[in-house]
């Protein structure tokens, strides 16, 4: 027990407010404590809830949360909670949960009193500490960076939207929308969604193409639209729409119409906020004018980080902003350029092509042209608007590829029909080069133009996939070899010199590998899936167990986070943003779950190898 005891004195010699004590009351203080662990998602305590003991977070990590659910601070080892009903309130304000499990110690009321009324120093530290929380709650409250993560439609959406009956003409369906005054129309038949029409639509489909006002409207309107509930968040919509490139939502609950969402609609939220200079690129008409704008969502992105965001969410918001700068710059080059010769789709390979992209992410991309392309003719056209928009996202803030696998390249400016026969030489002949373009490639999704070419040629490049057994066997291989940084006894490896030294990567070993046994996994099952956390959750029992599914899952999850916050932490000091970890600097439980997510990782590795055959490559 003294050893314990011990222990305790020191970790509280380390660490404020008990660092300023005189060492004989530290030498007291331990044994008036008691130490209590908990798991993971504990709520320690609830709002209006009383409270007799001060927490000292001896390792862990515990949220403090507002009596609306806003997430106001995370506390890690060395940081206390509680105290403010130890000091004139009667209950407390806060929520306050654990997100780790945590080892907690706990002084009680009148020892904790006591050192305050004996030690100015200490009460002037948690009276202040009590004051920042309070004022960072009014601040959060009207942080609309951290309501768009809450706000959910069914607090802002349309109620009883306009609707006309399937058997309605068009001339019907258009009286309907000037009478109500609105930009589109839902098609239902028994309180369902079963199709929407636009003003675009009305343009588009009916004016231009000099429709008979007489038909039904069922022959110009977008069958079985995608719809979202009411308990949707705010920002979840947003990512979809941006990702279909749609204006309109339906809401449903249990099957039944109750109200729509438009992107105004959303835009009116994030107005005050800086994601919406991201969101918001429409009035922007120039490279020039878009200069910074990556930098912003990336700044935007840390702010979403700090308030507990989901890794994924985060991934979401950059990504989406990437897609929306690249869209405007296809725009911008469309119409300095001149209307494109001939169809193409503008795709996004890599991190952005899984909607995966972090604070450290270059641009990835190419142009899939449709097959009446001729180099004599349109080379020349397409080479300007590669160099606008690849220029233009460099000038943006997201960085150039220095792989140079980018449209602005000759290489990765092919047809559809050559990106196929590409893929059957990749697929069929898995040298090095071939290899490391596949597994960049794979991750291929359009964002601009005639997404059909490239969906076509991501369709056919599975089909061929599926069956290669010998590029399986490379992909194992590839994923296999990508091992995480841990030694035999579960030590981490380190880099020893270097800039980084001293510090692991988590990308290398971690983060890549699963994305390269996710990728291996869906082309194995033949899964158009693109992202890393689908291709998993649909390959399960498949080509992976549904736990090893699972468990890779978990693995990514975490060291996505972790890597973000990491990155976050570089912001703040002004350096560039890495995947380099200093494991020391983690809390004791982090190191614990890296180690754990390694493992895992590791693990799923040394079955690949029981059920591919090894290649050297």
């Amino acid at each position: 027990m003294s050893v314990e005891l011990d222990e305790v004195r020191e970790f509280l010699a380390a660490n404020a407010p008990f660092a300023q004590l005189p060492m004989a009351e530290l030498q007291e203080l331990p044994a008036k404590m008691k130490m209590r662990y908990e798991r993971k998602g504990v709520e320690l305590l609830a709002v209006g809830e009383p409270n007799d003991v001060c927490y000292i977070i001896r390792a862990g990590a515990v949220d403090i949360l507002d009596d609306q659910g806003v997430l106001l601070d995370r506390r890690e080892a060395g940081r206390c909670f509680g105290y403010s009903t130890l000091m004139g309130e009667n209950a407390s304000r806060y929520q306050m949960i654990t997100v780790e499990d945590s080892l907690l110690l706990t002084l009680p009321r009148d020892a904790f009193l006591e050192l305050a009324n004996k030690y100015d120093d200490l009460a002037r530290f948690f009276s202040s500490q009590s004051k920042r929380m309070s004022a960072a709650a009014n601040q959060l409250r009207n942080d609309s960076a951290s309501a768009i993560l809450r706000t959910t439609l069914g607090s802002f959406m349309i109620a009883n939207p306009a609707t006309v009956a399937p058997d309605a003409t068009i001339q019907q369906a258009a009286a309907k929308m000037r009478e109500r005054n609105v930009s589109s129309l839902l098609i239902s038949h028994d309180g369902g969604a079963d199709g929407i029409i636009t003003d675009r639509d009305m343009r588009n489909k009916v004016v231009a193409g000099a429709l008979d006002v007489n038909l039904p409207v069922t022959e110009v309107m977008t069958a079985n639209p995608i719809t979202a509930s009411k308990d949707t968040p705010a920002f979840e919509a947003m990512l979809s729409m941006s990702e279909l490139g749609i204006h309109h939502l339906p809401v449903t609950e249990e099957g039944k119409l109750v109200g729509i969402v438009t992107s105004p609609d959303i835009m009116r939220l994030l107005q005050n906020d800086p994601i919406y200079v991201t969101a918001d690129m429409s009035k922007k008409n120039s490279p020039e004018e878009l200069r910074g704008v990556f930098q912003s969502a990336e700044n935007v992105a840390v702010r979403f980080i700090e308030r507990g965001a989901s890794a994924e969410d985060v991934s979401g918001m950059l990504t989406v902003a990437a897609d929306n700068l690249a869209r405007r710059l296809l725009t911008l080059a469309e119409r300095e350029l001149g209307p494109a010769p001939v169809p193409y789709s503008f795709a996004v390979v890599g991190s952005q092509g899984r909607r995966e992209m972090g604070l450290a992410s270059d641009q990835d991309n190419c142009l899939v042209l449709d097959d009446s392309f001729n180099e004599a003719e349109h080379g020349e056209y397409f080479q300007q608007l590669g160099e606008y928009v690849c220029k233009g996202l460099d000038h943006a803030g997201q960085v150039l590829c220095p792989g140079d696998m980018m449209a602005m390249n000759p290489a990765w400016r092919m047809t559809k029909s050559t990106w196929i026969d590409t893929f059957h030489t990749w697929i069929t002949n898995p040298d090095p080069d071939a290899l490391l373009h596949a597994q960049t490639f794979f991750d291929f999704r359009s964002i601009h133009g005639a997404h059909e070419l490239a969906r076509e040629v991501h369709e056919v490049a599975t089909q061929m996939a599926h069956g290669a057994g010998r590029m399986h066997a490379h992909l194992a291989t590839l994923a296999a070899r990508r091992e995480p940084p841990l030694g035999f006894f579960r030590g981490f490896v380190v880099e020893r010199s270097g800039e980084y030294a001293n510090t692991l990567d988590v990308k290398k070993g971690g983060i890549h590998a699963v994305v390269q046994m996710a990728r291996l996994f869906a082309v194995a099952d033949g899964i158009n899936a693109v992202g890393t956390r689908p291709r998993l959750l649909a390959a399960a029992g498949g080509a992976v167990s549904t736990k090893g599914a699972q468990d890779l899952v978990d693995a990514f999850d975490f060291l996505n986070a972790i890597a973000q916050k990491n990155q976050a932490d570089q912001v703040h000091a002004g350096e560039h943003p890495s995947y380099h970890i200093d494991p020391q600097k983690l809390s004791k439980m982090d190191r614990e779950h890296l180690r754990d997510a390694f493992q895992i990782i590791k693990s799923m590795q040394n079955a690949l190898a029981t059920k591919y055959p090894v290649r050297n490559i």
